[in-house]
């Protein structure tokens, strides 16, 4: 009865921990959505303004409004402050 209750307790807070640690993500760090606003792979060169427009308006509003929520958290409004800027000025 000993083991099944430790391997009970085990696995739960193994799942705990997986979906505590899964939360911590943004829109801002997704390569996939991110790249299209970019030049370069490395995602440090923005597109022109022209571009920048074109991309944002390829992506769904509810996709935009993760963004500009996003931009709007100031840790991570200063790790992509260029992006930032542009997204709130075509959105936000």
């Amino acid at each position: 009865m000993n083991i099944k209750m430790l391997t009970m307790g085990a696995m739960a807070l193994a799942i705990m921990t997986g979906s505590a640690l899964a939360g911590n993500t943004s829109a801002l760090d997704d390569p996939a959505k991110m790249s299209p606003f970019f030049t370069d792979a490395g995602m440090k060169t923005l597109r022109s303004e022209a571009d920048f427009k074109t991309a944002w308006m390829a992506m769904k509003p509810d996709e935009q409004k993760a963004v500009v929520k996003d931009c709007g958290d100031t840790t991570l409004n200063k790790a992509h402050a260029d992006f930032c800027a542009m997204a709130k000025k075509m959105g936000g």
